[in-house]
Order: structure tokens, then sequence, then C-alpha cells
């Protein structure tokens, strides 16, 4: 059921999806730079996102695959923002060959053949008191097995309990046609998996979070990955047209360079997604791009 004749009908589908998903982003966004008229940075040139394509060599030097690099700087709204996505393939190195078997991976010892698509997104802000945002969905073969994996989470320096309250209950109602106790379970993974270990605190206010998706269905867990990308801008956009013009002062502008240091330690230590993309070759620009343009340890 895992081979690449079976599948491949199935990696088109993911893959167009994550293109979709970004193109939706990145018009979204670019919008919002326009539509930004009053407030601080309201003065300067509305922001575009800049498009690189990105590729990833075997060890032989073929075509493994690639995708696309977008990333604006310096906007009105988002101080830098990088929305990618990707689909490489190839064979995995011994190391992440040895972390795959160890997750208990099916055949992934004898045959270690890869196939990976998906979307990355990082946000952060001009404005302290618009939250920063991360947001990955993903898909993942072998010849022996298949999964999904991402979410979204919101990280704000400056918290404001109606906009967590509307993140989390915009990615619950997109999450309700899934089953009632997967919100709740999501919500509780993600609060695991963006924790700070050597902080004992959070990165963020929390979101969703999966990995290792496979119930056997893959036209229910795609679409539910489908869901969790549709969720996004209905729970983030308008918490920046809420705060985008908001007064501050530099009180609030250290916060949030402290904050971003949190999450900067976060992405180099622990992410699982950051490690694979360096581990596997990928583009070292595109893996990076989570990191804020700018950040401060106290």
């Amino acid at each position: 059921m895992t081979d690449t004749d079976a599948f491949a009908g199935r990696k088109a589908r993911a893959s167009d999806w994550f293109r979709t998903l970004r193109d939706e982003i990145v018009a979204a966004f670019e919008a919002l730079e326009v539509s930004h008229v009053t407030g601080p940075f309201s003065e300067a040139p509305a922001g575009r996102f800049e498009v690189t394509p990105t590729s990833r060599q075997a060890d032989d030097g073929s075509d493994a695959g690639g995708g696309l690099m977008s990333v604006m700087r310096g906007g009105r709204v988002f101080e830098k923002v990088g929305v990618n996505v990707s689909t490489v393939y190839g064979t995995l190195g011994a190391a992440a060959q040895k972390a795959m078997a160890a997750r208990g991976v099916p055949g992934i010892e004898e045959d270690p053949r890869f196939w990976a698509s998906g979307i990355s997104l990082v946000a952060h802000m001009q404005n302290p008191h618009v939250p920063a945002v991360h947001m990955n969905t993903r898909m993942f073969w072998t010849p022996g097995a298949w999964w999904f994996g991402g979410g979204s989470d919101l990280n704000p320096c400056l918290e404001y309990d109606e906009d967590t309250a509307h993140f989390h209950a915009t990615q619950q109602a997109h999450l309700a046609p899934h089953g009632a106790t997967l919100y709740p379970e999501l919500k509780a993974w993600a609060d695991e998996y963006f924790y700070i270990p050597h902080r004992k605190r959070a990165r963020g206010v929390g979101g969703i979070f999966m990995d290792d998706r496979n119930t056997g269905d893959w036209e229910a867990d795609f679409a539910l990955t489908q869901d969790i990308g549709r969720a996004f801008l209905p729970a983030y956009l308008p918490l920046v047209e809420k705060r985008r013009a908001m007064p501050f002062g530099e009180t609030e502008k250290d916060a949030q360079l402290v904050h971003r240091g949190l999450y900067a330690e976060y992405n180099l230590v622990y992410d699982r997604g950051t490690k694979f993309g360096l581990a596997t070759g990928h583009d070292a620009n595109a893996v990076l791009m989570s990191l804020p343009p700018m950040a401060k340890w106290v």
C-alpha cells in the first residue's frame, strides 16, 4: 500500500495543496501590507515577498527536489515573514535513517528512500502588540510508512487573553468535523511540543500540533491536514488587523526582542523540522528562515 506507484497520485495532491495554501497566505499577507495606512510604519513602502527557488541535491549530485522560499522583510506590518514550500525526496543519510528507525518507522533500516512535502511559515511583526506566529503542515512517505504532521501556534510577546481565545476557538471550529476529542488532543500535544525545557516555560500561548498522523485512512488524515491549514488565516488575520496600529515604545520593543530570543532558542535546539531539514541537506537559508531578524538576550 505504500509503494511509489500506489502513492504517486496522493503525493501530487498533497504537494499541490501545500502550494495552494502558500499562494493564499502570501496574497493575504501582501494585502495586509497595502491596507495598513494608519499607525506605526504606515508611511513605509508596502512590503512584497521576494521569491527564491530552493533545491536539494543528493550525495551523487542528482536532483532531489526543492521548492520556493518566499520572504518579506521590512514591511509596514511584517518585519520578517517567510512562507516556504518544498517537495524533496531521495535516500536518508545514516543519522536520519537511525532517527527514523528509533521512532519505529517500519522498513526504514532496509530501504532508506523517502519523500516529503510541506509548507512552513513564521512571521515576526513590526509592532510588538501583534503576535508572532508559526504554521507548518507536511506529509512524509517511506516505502514502509506514511504520515502527516504539523500545526500552528501563537507567540505573542505582549499577551492579550481575547487574542489567545480567538486563535484557539478558530482552530477548534475547524477541527470539530474530525471528532470532538481531536482539538483537545492536538492542543495538549502543542503545549508539550512547544515547551522549552531549559527555560521551564512555553514559547508562546499554544495552538495545535500533531506528528506521525496515520490512522490508516489517508483521505481522512489529508482532510484533517487541509483543515489545519485552512484554520490559519481566519485564526490569525483578525489579530493582526486589531493590533497593527497600536502605539508602542521602547519597553514594548524590548519585550519583543527578548521574546524573539526565546523563539530562536527553541527552533535551534528542539525543533524537529529544523533538525530534519539540515540533516537531509535542504537549503540552509530556507530551513533557518524561521529565525527573527533581530533578537535580544538578557
